[in-house]
C-alpha cells in the first residue's frame, strides 16, 4: 500500500512538473512571438519613417517650384519630371490626366507637356519605378527591409486605355502632338519670377474600367484559381480600393492596387505565402503582380481561415469583403459588441445571407466598411458578365 501510494505521488510530480514544463513553453513561445512581433513593428517603425522623411524632403523640395506640391494617392498617380517643374496627374476615378509645367514661354511649355503627357501615357508599372524621381528613392529605402526580389511587372498604367493595341513609339507621337493641338492651355502664375504654369486637362476614354481591369486579367485569374477566390471579387476590391492605381497610396500607409497594410495583413501574407517572418515594402507592393498576390492570399485567409465556421459561402463571403477593410474583429463587434469572431459566428449562422449583409450595414463601427462592402457587392456583378 505503501509502494502504491510512493507510486501515486511521483506520478501526481511528474504530470504536474509536465504541466509546469508546457506552460513554460507556451510563456516561451509567447514570448518570442511578442518580442518578433515587436522588433518587425520597429523595423517597419524606422522604415516609415524613412520613408516619411523622404516623402516630407521631396516634397519640400517640389515646395520650391510648386504651389501644391501633390503626391500619390489611393486613386490619383502624380509623378514628376528630374527637374520636378513638369508633372503628369493622372485621376483614375475622374479618367483624367492633368500635364503641368512651369517654364518661361509657351513655345518652351509645349515642349515640355508634350514629353510629360509622353511619359504618362507610355510607362509601365516596371518602367515607372525606375525613372521617376521619388519611387528611385522609394525603392533604395526599400531595399533594407526586402527578403525577395520583387516581380517584374511590365503592365501598362495608361497605353491600354488610351490605344487600342500596344502602341509603337510612333503611336505615341502622333497621339501625343494630336491631343496638344486639340487642348486648351491654361495659363496662371507660377512662385518662381518671369516663369508660368501651363496646364492641360485630357479626359481619357468613358467607361475605361474593363479597360484597365484588363491588364492585370491573367494575375488575377491565377491568383483567384490559387487561392479559390472568385475572379469578379478580385476585380471588384481593386477597384474599390484603387481604381486600378498600381502607385496608390494611403496615409495608413497602405500600398498598391489592393491596399496592402504591411504591418498587419502584410505580415499574416507574408509568413502564409513564404513561409518566414517579414512584411512587404512599398516598392515590393507598388508591382500589380506581387499586390495581386498578396490580396488575394489575404481573402483566403480570411474566408477559409478567419471566418472559417460561417457555414453559409455568401454569407462568409460578405464578412470577408467588409473584414478586408475592417479587420475579422470589427465584423466579431458588430454581431456581439465583442472581437471573438467565435463568438459570433453562431449568431450569423443564424441568419440568411440578407440578413448578414443588412445586420454589417447597420451595426459595422465605422461607417467605411459599411460604404466598402456595398461598393464591392455592386461592382462585382459586371465583372463577373465580363471575366465568366
Amino acid at each position: 500500500m505503501k509502494i502504491l501510494k510512493t507510486l501515486f505521488l511521483s506520478t501526481l510530480l511528474v504530470i504536474s512538473t509536465q504541466a509546469l514544463t508546457m506552460e513554460e513553453e507556451m510563456a516561451q513561445m509567447q514570448a518570442e512571438f511578442s518580442s518578433y512581433k515587436m522588433t518587425q513593428e520597429n523595423e517597419f517603425d524606422k522604415y516609415k519613417k524613412e520613408l516619411d522623411e523622404e516623402y516630407k524632403a521631396y516634397k519640400g523640395e517640389l515646395g520650391k517650384f510648386w504651389k501644391d506640391p501633390k503626391l500619390s494617392s489611393k486613386k490619383e498617380w502624380v509623378s514628376y519630371s528630374e527637374d520636378k517643374k513638369s508633372r503628369s496627374e493622372v485621376d483614375f476615378e475622374k479618367n483624367e490626366i492633368v500635364i503641368e509645367t512651369i517654364a518661361p514661354s509657351k513655345e518652351i511649355a509645349q515642349k515640355q507637356l508634350q514629353k510629360r503627357l509622353n511619359y504618362a501615357v507610355s510607362k509601365s508599372t516596371e518602367e515607372v519605378i525606375k525613372t521617376d524621381p521619388l519611387q528611385k528613392k522609394v525603392a533604395e529605402i526599400s531595399k533594407k527591409i526586402d527578403k525577395f526580389k520583387t516581380k517584374k511587372d511590365d503592365k501598362p498604367i495608361l497605353s491600354n486605355i488610351v490605344f487600342d493595341k500596344k502602341p509603337t513609339k510612333k503611336d505615341v507621337k502622333k497621339y501625343v502632338s494630336k491631343t496638344l493641338e486639340k487642348s486648351k492651355i491654361e495659363v496662371k502664375k507660377s512662385k518662381l519670377k518671369d516663369e508660368k504654369v501651363y496646364r492641360i486637362r485630357v479626359a481619357l476614354p468613358k467607361n475605361s474600367t474593363l479597360k484597365k481591369s484588363k491588364a492585370y486579367e491573367a494575375d488575377v485569374r491565377k491568383n483567384a484559381k490559387r487561392f479559390e477566390i472568385p475572379v469578379p471579387l478580385i476585380f471588384a476590391i481593386i477597384q474599390t480600393e484603387s481604381d486600378f492605381n498600381p502607385f496608390a497610396k494611403s496615409h495608413i500607409p497602405a500600398f498598391g492596387l489592393m491596399q496592402v497594410v504591411p504591418t498587419s495583413a502584410g505580415r499574416d501574407i507574408y509568413k502564409f505565402l513564404y513561409k518566414k517572418k517579414g512584411m512587404p515594402s512599398a516598392t515590393y507592393l507598388y508591382s500589380g503582380k506581387n499586390n495581386i498576390e498578396m490580396g488575394s492570399t489575404y481573402l483566403h485567409i480570411l474566408y477559409y481561415r478567419y471566418l472559417k465556421k460561417i457555414k453559409n459561402p455568401q454569407s462568409r463571403l460578405y464578412c470577408s469583403i467588409a473584414a478586408y477593410n475592417t479587420g475579422a474583429g470589427n465584423i466579431a463587434w458588430a454581431f456581439t459588441r465583442k472581437y471573438n469572431v467565435n463568438k459570433a459566428v453562431g449568431k450569423i449562422n443564424a441568419m440568411t445571407p440578407e440578413e448578414v449583409y443588412n445586420h454589417l450595414q447597420a451595426n459595422l463601427r465605422f461607417d467605411e466598411p459599411k460604404h466598402y462592402l456595398k461598393r464591392v457587392r455592386k461592382r462585382m456583378p459586371a465583372y463577373s458578365a465580363a471575366y465568366n
